[in-house]
């Protein structure tokens, strides 16, 4: 039984996600946080994981802080350039 609150993202979208994390891209992600308040924040996107019938992105901040986001509560997302270095 699916997480009755989850709505399960495309295939298609779940691979984009593999390939950003296989490619070690920095997205631009525009979520919803805590009190479904729209957060925008660069992540570097580290594996995927599914709990309790739901899918999640780990990630972690440009300062270092981790972030676990449920798939259905991201809006966008847009990689950023990489920069050389």
């Amino acid at each position: 039984m699916m997480n009755k609150d989850y709505t399960p993202v495309s295939c298609e979208l779940y691979s984009e996600y593999e390939l950003h994390i296989m490619h070690q891209d920095h997205l631009k992600l525009c979520y919803l946080g805590a009190r479904n308040l729209s957060r925008i924040e660069t992540l570097l996107p580290i594996n995927l994981r599914t709990r309790k019938k739901a899918e999640f992105l780990i990630a972690r901040s440009l300062c270092g802080i981790s972030r676990v986001l449920r798939l259905d509560r991201i809006r966008s997302i847009e990689p950023r350039e990489k920069t050389m270095g």
